[in-house]
């Protein structure tokens, strides 16, 4: 598909249930048509953070999908679809007592002509990839990031803490909720990863560029992400979802 008229767009997504868990908790989701691409990492007893990942995929695209052609911008499309998939995910958990207080993380993408949004909620992350060099978008909504953030710890002590999973903003978890929005301009080459901390438990910035370029194609570096976590013991679910942007004529899809 065209973006502008210099630009195709080529996705793979894969996800794995990961070397501990017995089930997958993580979704993605993307639409080619509208240019929307979703990652999506539940929590909550039992199922229900697999209802509340795949509840919030479907909502963020829908929404999305359904907003094309409408006046509003692009930004504004992408931050009304991330409400809309926390209000529906809220919805379900009041609705059942066995789905009650799940949610989930979320990071989205989504491509006007050569520019790219990002829109996040938690600490699943959306890395750029241009050159060689590749650096995190998304700033993760959590208790140990924030810490570094405002320098109450450093990324030692927190990578060694035992607080890893404490999010400290959730889709679903309240009736209201406030997505983080990141743009920039893209050219061709330019890889984006979509992914769940699975993944990033284990690969920081530079070790998901090298892992990637050792790659001949986008699906082989897919696999060799979801690989890399697996080979270090993948405790949670891990899922990938790369775009890449190329010329018009050498895009797969």
């Amino acid at each position: 598909m065209d973006l502008g008229t210099e630009l195709k767009i080529d996705v793979v997504a894969l996800t794995d249930m990961g070397c501990v868990r017995t089930n997958n908790e993580d979704g993605f989701g993307y639409d080619l048509e509208s240019r929307i691409f979703v990652v999506c990492d539940g929590m909550g007893g039992m199922a229900a953070g697999e209802v509340a990942s795949a509840t919030a995929v479907k909502a963020l695209v829908e929404t999305f999908c359904q907003a094309n052609g409408m006046e509003a911008s692009t930004e504004d499309r992408l931050y009304r679809a991330i409400l809309e998939a926390n209000q529906q995910v809220y919805q379900l958990s009041q609705e059942r007592d066995e789905l009650r207080g799940m949610g989930t993380t979320l990071v989205s993408a989504c491509i006007d002509g050569r520019r790219l949004l990002i829109g996040n909620v938690g600490d699943s992350r959306a890395y750029f990839l241009r050159g060689g060099v590749c650096a995190q978008i998304t700033h993760d909504h959590s208790f140990l990031a924030e810490q570094v953030r405002k320098g109450s710890m450093n990324i030692e002590e927190a990578q060694a803490s035992p607080l890893q999973s404490v999010i400290t903003r959730a889709i679903g978890t309240a009736e209201s909720v406030e997505p983080d929005i990141f743009t920039g301009d893209l050219e061709v080459g330019d890889i984006v990863l979509l992914t769940s901390d699975g993944l990033t438990r284990y690969a920081d910035a530079k070790a998901i560029a090298s892992t990637i370029l050792s790659c001949t194609t986008l699906a082989e570096a897919c696999q060799a992400l979801i690989d890399r976590a697996k080979q270090y013991g993948a405790v949670d679910n891990v899922t990938c979802l790369l775009l890449q942007f190329l010329p018009a004529e050498d895009a797969a899809a």
